[in-house]
């Protein structure tokens, strides 16, 4: 018998909506994760530190009072409250171990749907990254058509110019002269 593949139905957006770009990384907060795997927050925290040396810097850290502070003041319909700890965040990385550390199948589930969403983000910065060397490629291009296009009518102008303004020619060799 094939084993019945349950995925979670959750649009992108409401994953994408939940990611953040923190010290140059894609991050999660824990209070989100903990709502997408419908666990309460301090439930997975204490997950956490039971299992701290799986989350090195690089999959898991905490915000800094500053950078708290700053997240709040981006998110205009705050639910936060009155917390007592700061949050920690997790890299795509450190959600897929959260999952391990949870131990729920809604965890294992949505950890894998988020995961998902960030390979798409990926693929859609790296599609785009190809699409601005492109215009960049035709914006070094045309720079210099239009530096050749300058050049063309600069050219023409000087032609215009001599057309209107004709110098007068010095006369070389035999002469008639005019009968009066």
């Amino acid at each position: 018998m094939a084993k019945k593949e349950n995925t979670l139905m959750i649009a992108d957006e409401a994953v994408i909506n939940k990611i953040y770009l923190i010290r140059g990384q894609k991050v999660m907060l824990d209070s989100d994760l903990a709502e997408l795997y419908q666990v309460e927050t301090k439930v997975l925290k204490q997950a956490v530190k039971r299992n701290i040396d799986i989350f090195p810097k690089h999959f898991m850290f905490e915000l800094t009072k500053d950078e708290f502070r700053n997240l709040r003041s981006q998110i205009v319909t705050s639910s936060w409250g009155g917390q007592r700890y700061l949050p920690y965040v997790f890299t795509e990385h450190g959600v897929l171990q959260l999952a391990n550390v949870v131990k729920s199948m809604r965890a294992k589930q949505m950890s894998i749907r988020i995961i998902e969403v960030f390979v798409k983000i990926r693929e859609m910065l790296l599609d785009n990254t190809e699409l601005r060397l492109a215009i960049e490629k035709l914006e070094r291009k045309t720079d210099n058509h239009d530096k050749n296009i300058e050049l063309v009518f600069k050219y023409l102008d000087e032609l215009l110019e001599k057309k209107e303004n004709p110098t007068p020619r010095i006369h070389i060799g035999y002469n008639i002269k005019k009968k009066k």
